[in-house]
């Protein structure tokens, strides 16, 4: 069996899923909450890919394995008018959970190794 890294990994190449993916920097796991829950969490017992039903268990697991939260994966706008549209468009995806790990990038697969529990 795959341990997690693996999983989110095998899931993240995947075009399977649309509720988890790679940020544009491919640093970061970008999650849509709610549509994880439901695609991902909610399917049925033999598609199923972790062994709950609870985003809150993936959470903890991410955390286990050593990543962190993050706000966001990119730079932003010097100019006002600029930084308030980005920020009207966060306000609109709040749900996009973003978490980083230095051994999971998507640039080097090699890393995913060196992705242990804590």
């Amino acid at each position: 069996p795959l341990c997690f890294p693996q999983k989110l990994w095998k899931m993240l190449e995947s075009d399977q899923f649309q509720s988890i993916w790679w940020s544009d920097s491919g640093k970061c796991v970008a999650i849509n909450e709610e549509l994880f829950k439901e695609e991902v969490l909610g399917r049925g017992r033999l598609q199923r890919v972790f062994n709950t039903q609870r985003i809150e268990s993936v959470i903890r697991q991410l955390y286990t394995y050593g990543f962190t939260k993050m706000q966001r994966d990119d730079q932003r706008s010097a100019s006002l008018p600029e930084f308030l549209a980005e920020e009207a468009a966060v306000s609109a995806h709040s749900q996009i959970l973003y978490y980083y790990n230095p051994c999971f990038n998507r640039a080097h697969p090699w890393l995913l190794e060196r992705c242990m529990r804590r």
